[in-house]
Parts: structure tokens; C-alpha cells; sequence
């Protein structure tokens, strides 16, 4: 910093979000012109937001944020402070371009991880080292929630074990080594609070990148003495004589067991791979394996490769093979919308990285303004059906939109290839499946009209050792097979025998209608055992993965510092609470965009209703997950849900 130019200082405010800066620049000068610029609505993608459009305002706010670091550089780039608490407030409504107020401030806050540990849980009074030793967790996972869960744990004190089943940190991003897999959560949403300023080259980053991150967190944390790899779990059951869970696991040495105080499962739901039994498959003479299977010593030069399946996974992954194979064929049965963003793989600018590095706590505030775009109040309302809306292919207003940009970026992709435009227009409405997003320049479009890739409309009638046979009975010779088929989101904890008080399943509990959760992470009946990014976890109204995991994980401490605390064993929720909870959870979801019948994905089950999806604003989940061993007054109960000891929680 010490070292840059003017014009490197200019150069680099000219690339950043002039609602980042004016909201930044103010909460450090508390310079009131910064306050009176205004904004104005804009489309952005699809998401209606505040930004700053006079070409005078903006003007102003580069030069005051060009000033402040010219200063700043000036004086040595010394550490300065974030400025009074009571600007802040202010400080984020700029960034937003809406008041923000009341409890949600507190929401907010956290996700701009100026405190890291904004979700750390203190003790109220820390228990002697006697109790402590008394009391063990057993964690399983060690990817994002498994890890999450061992540094709170470890901050706290608590023994803990982490058994992983793979032999390295990650989850996900150990598994799924396919090219061209990418997150498509932007990645200063997808760490943790305490890894807000870890740096990353891009916008949505690869596969190595998000892996290198959660090895981070293992090595900084010093987590890697508490995990036991290449250990899968087969069972846990409750013991309730002794109040404990037994663990059996496989390991490098054999059979394992532990006993435990609590489980937190931390498996994901998006971890074990749904392969399609095709007759004939194990005929097939060349290589054939699921994306999150990808061998480390395949080499697709000049080869013919089949990907079946047109999830994210596909997506990704045919145009990464474009070009290298001798040929590559999607196979699609249903097509998918897609959403394409500029940039999507592109890294960062160097003056953005640049920014980033010396401007102080720009990544804050960065991290601040995609988490509302993406909020509640902006991607949060594109799920949402109007009922008093009609139209044949949509559900709304927005939904409209929406789908008239997507049509017309198909239009302009397949430009002269009217087959292909056809072919990959959806009939259900957008938002209805899992968005896939994909770069604005370069996708599944831009490959598939390439002369070396070719697209393959049916289903599969049989697997032959040289390929396949589609239902109009086409032979396909190819040399590699790939299922891109997903996971078996629906089958949580799956394969792992579970069995609570008096020996019940999750399968007996969820055999009406499906998998379902109390807040996505209890279930009556199954004491002292939390799920991270359980059922109805994954967030449609606002929020990211890393929040819903970050406040189910602080829920979960909160009940254990609680037990400790009081000395008591076990905590469950009662049947009528997690009733209470799901009751509500229906309710919200039947106006989402994904029952609509068109669509067929993991966003439901068979049962004709989501265990995946939390239909609800995700300001909802973060006030319910809040202090349930120790109520706080201003938090308000909402739809009858009690989540706290001596509501809906029983201890004992």
C-alpha cells in the first residue's frame, strides 16, 4: 500500500461497487455528502436493487474513496479502527440502498464479519474442566458444516471427534474432481464468518480453490489432531440407560466404536451419488463413473465421452471437455434454464484484488452488499408464486422477466440453430429447478454448437460394452460413460443406521411424507443429535449456505453450553413443536415456484412436496435458531414456534 501510485489508486476504486464505497468511505470519514447521494432501482440480472446512477454522485464517491486512500497511504497504511458502532447502522442502509433496522441489524452485522466470531457462542459461566471432560461430541463430516462444528467446538472446549469417511478436508470440493466444476454461490458468500478475508482469484471459484479453503480452515484451526479419515460411519444409536450414543464406524484399522454426549451430523445432502441402474450397464467395456467419482488418471484425449444428465454437473462439465475429447455428447432427457452471469469465469480484475487487499474492510462491506442483492428481499421474491397471476409459462411478474431473459439469451445463443433452441427451452417455469448459473460468453451453449459435441435428447434404453441405445433405438458408440445423474437428496443420513429412544428410525418418522426437520436440524425423539443443513435447510428466501449452516451450528452449541451449564444430559424437541414447525413450513412453501407440476428435480420428492427447500425468509430461521437455552427478550415468537428450553426443547 505504502508503494502505490496515484493512478494505481484510482485505477483500482474505478472497478469496485460505488454502493460498496460510498457505504465504506462514510462509515469511516462520516462525511454527510457521501449520505445524500442517491440511488435509484436498477435490474440487475433479474434482481430489481439500489445503485447509484447520476454520473455526478458517482463522481463524488470515487473521489472521496480516491482521497481516503491516497491519506491513508500517506500516513504509512497504518491499522485504523472501523469507526463508531452507532454509524454503523447508517453505514449498512447505504450499502444496501434501503433502511435497515431493528433486530435485523444484528443479522446483518454478522454477515459482514467485522467481529469473525459474530457466531461464536460464549459461556455464560465457563464450566470447570471436570465438566467439560465429562461431555464429548461426535461430528460427521468434515466438510463445510463438520468443520464449522470442530472449530466451535474446539473454541469452546469441548471434546470432539470428527469421523470423515473421505481421506481429506472438504466434502463437496474433495469429492467432485470432475473439469469444470465451480461453486455457484459467489465466493466471499461461501466461507465462513471467520474466513471473511480468506482471498479468492474470483467471482465464483473452482473446484481447487474452495478445497484450498477448507484446508485452511483445517490447518488454522489445528482441527486435523481431532479427525479420523477414511472412517464412514454405519450406525449411531441412543443409548438410553447410559444417556449416550454409540458410533460404529469402519476405518483404516477396522471396526471402530465411540461413545458420545451428541452427534452432529454434518453429511450433506448433496454427498452420496444416484447412479441409474441402465440394463446392460456393467456390459460396457470402456470407463464409466459418476462425476463425483472422476478418475485421477483418466485422460479424455481423443476419446468419445457421454455425459448423461443435464444437472449443474453436466453443465459444467461438457463444456470444460469441449475441445480435449475426440467427442462429447450430452445426453439429456429434461433441459435445464440457465442463468448466466458476465464474468462467471473470469477472475477478478488485479486492481479489484488490489482493492481488496489494502483497502480496509472492503471485503466487509463487499461481503455485505452481494449477501442483500441475494437476500431475502431480492432473490428471496424470485420463488414466490402470485396467485392472481396468469400466464401459461410463468407465475409471476418477476417470474416473467425472468424468463423472457432466458429465453432470449437461448435466442441468441443458438442463433440459425432452431433445433438446439428447442431442444434446451424448458417447459417449467424458471426458479422452479435448481438455478444453474453459467458465463455470460462461454457455456453448455456455446459448446453444444461446436462440431465436436452433440446433444442427445431421450432417455437411455440400454448400456452395450461399445455405448448405448436411446429409446428410438440410435446406437451411440462412445469410449467413456459419465453420470452426471445428482445425489440422493432426499435420502438424508442415508446410509447411516440411526435409531433413537426406544430404537425409532428416521425412516419411521419420515414415512408419510418424507424427510422433515425441526429447523432443519432436530428430530422428536432423537436427543442431543443435531443435522447440519438438514431437511428444509437449503435457502430460497434469502441467506446462503453459509449462514443457514453457521446459525443451525450456533443453535446446536447454544443447547450443549446449555446442558453443560445446567448440568442437565439430553435436549430434544417435543412432537408438538417440530409438528408446529413443519405445519408452518408447508404452509409458506405452497406458494413457491418449485411444486409447480412441470418440474421434476430433488427440489421434491415423491411424495409431491420439498425436504429440501426452506420456503421461508431466511430472517425467519436466524431469529428462531437465536439463544435457545437462555431466551432473550427482543426476540419475538413467531408462528407459534417455541424454540427454546422449556418450550418447544425438553430437557432432562
Amino acid at each position: 500500500m505504502v508503494d502505490s501510485t496515484d493512478e494505481q489508486i484510482e485505477a483500482a476504486v474505478r472497478t469496485a461497487d460505488p454502493m460498496v464505497l460510498r457505504s465504506l468511505v462514510y462509515q469511516l470519514t462520516g462525511d454527510e455528502s457521501l449520505a445524500r447521494t442517491e440511488t435509484q432501482e436498477v435490474v440487475f440480472g433479474f434482481l430489481p436493487i439500489q445503485s447509484v446512477t447520476d454520473p455526478q454522485d458517482l463522481e463524488l464517491i470515487q473521489t472521496k474513496a480516491i482521497e481516503f486512500l491516497k491519506a491513508h497511504r500517506d500516513r504509512g497504511a497504518p491499522s485504523i479502527d472501523i469507526g463508531p458502532a452507532e454509524r454503523l447502522p447508517r453505514s449498512i442502509s447505504l450499502a444496501a440502498g434501503s433502511e435497515i433496522s431493528g433486530l435485523q441489524l444484528e443479522l446483518w452485522q454478522e454477515t459482514m464479519a467485522l467481529d469473525p466470531w459474530a457466531r461464536a457462542v460464549p459461556w455464560r459461566q465457563r464450566p470447570s474442566e471436570a465438566a467439560l471432560a465429562e461431555f464429548s461430541v461426535a461430528v460427521i463430516g468434515a466438510g463445510m458444516g463438520g468443520l464449522n462444528a470442530a472449530v466451535h467446538l474446539e473454541r469452546s472446549g469441548i471434546s470432539y471427534t470428527v469421523l470423515e469417511k473421505d481421506l481429506g478436508v472438504g466434502g463437496t470440493w474433495n469429492q467432485n474432481r470432475y473439469p469444470g466444476a465451480r461453486v455457484d454461490t459467489p465466493s466471499r458468500g461461501y466461507v465462513n464468518t471467520y474466513g471473511a478475508t480468506f482471498p479468492f482469484p474470483g467471482p465464483f471459484s473452482e473446484r481447487h480453490v474452495n478445497e484450498a479453503y477448507f484446508n485452511w480452515v483445517a490447518d488454522e484451526f489445528d482441527l486435523r489432531k481431532n479427525i479420523r479419515f477414511g472412517t464412514e460411519v454405519r450406525s449411531v444409536v441412543w443409548d438410553e440407560a447410559d444417556r449416550l450414543w454409540t458410533v460404529t464406524a469402519v476405518g483404516p484399522d477396522g471396526p471402530l466404536e465411540l461413545r458420545a454426549n451428541a452427534i452432529i451430523s454434518a453429511v450433506g445432502f448433496l454427498s452420496r451419488p444416484a447412479v441409474p441402474e441402465f440394463p446392460g450397464a456393467d456390459s460396457f467395456q470402456g470407463r464409466s463413473f459418476h462425476t463425483s467419482q472422476w478418475p485421477e488418471d483418466l485422460d479424455v484425449t481423443g476419446k468419445r465421452v457421454a455425459v448423461i444428465g443435464s444437472g449443474a454437473s453436466g453443465y459444467q462439465l461438457v463444456p470444460a471437455l469441449a475441445g480435449t475429447a475426440g467427442h462429447t455428447t450430452l445426453v439429456q432427457r429434461t433441459p435445464n434454464w440457465v442463468y448466466d452471469v458476465p464474468g462467471y469465469l473470469s477472475p477478478f480484475p488485479p486492481e479489484l484484488l488490489w482493492l481488496e487487499k489494502n483497502f480496509p474492510y472492503f471485503l466487509n462491506f463487499a461481503r455485505f452488499r452481494g449477501a442483500w442483492m441475494f437476500g431475502p428481499e431480492g432473490l428471496g421474491q424470485a420463488f414466490e408464486v402470485d396467485p392472481e397471476f396468469e400466464d401459461p409459462h410463468t407465475r409471476s411478474p418477476l417470474n416473467k422477466l425472468i424468463r423472457d431473459q432466458r429465453v432470449e439469451f437461448l435466442r441468441q445463443k443458438f442463433d440459425g440453430r432452431p433445433e438446439l433452441f428447442e431442444a434446451m427451452l424448458p417447459t417449467a417455469p424458471p426458479m422452479s429447478t435448481r438455478p444453474i448459473l453459467v458465463d455470460s460468453d462461454y457455456s453448455i451453449c456455446d459448446a453444444l454448437v461446436r462440431e465436436d459435441v452433440s446433444l442427445v435428447q431421450g432417455s437411455i434404453e440400454r448400456v452395450v460394452p461399445d455405448g448405448f441405445v436411446t429409446a428410438d433405438g440410435t446406437h451411440h458408440q462412445v469410449d467413456v460413460l459419465v453420470y452426471a445423474t445428482g445425489f440422493r437428496a432426499n435420502d438424508y443420513l442415508y446410509p447411516m443406521e440411526v435409531r433413537g429412544a426406544g430404537g425409532t428410525t428416521p425412516a419411521e418418522l419420515w414415512a408419510q411424507d418424507g424427510a422433515r426437520a425441526y429447523l432443519g436440524t432436530m428430530l422428536p425423539g432423537f436427543p442431543n443429535f443435531f443435522v447440519i443443513f438438514g431437511p428444509n435447510s437449503a435457502p430460497t428466501g434469502g441467506l446462503n449456505v453459509v449462514d443457514i449452516q453457521e446459525i443451525q451450528l450456533r443453535f446446536a452449541l447454544e443447547c450443549l453450553h446449555g446442558l453443560i451449564e445446567s448440568g442437565q444430559r439430553a435436549v430434544e424437541v417435543d412432537e408438538a413443536g417440530y409438528r408446529t414447525y413443519n405445519a408452518e413450513i408447508d404452509r409458506r412453501e405452497a406458494t413457491r415456484t418449485y411444486l409447480d407440476k412441470r418440474a421434476n428435480t430433488y427440489y421434491t420428492n415423491e411424495f409431491d412436496r420439498s425436504a429440501v427447500n426452506f420456503p421461508m425468509d431466511g430472517r425467519l430461521l436466524w431469529n428462531w435458531t437465536r439463544s435457545p437455552a437462555q431466551r432473550r427478550a427482543d426476540i419475538p415468537e413467531l408462528a407459534g414456534v417455541k424454540p427454546y428450553f422449556g418450550g418447544d426443547l425438553t430437557t432432562s
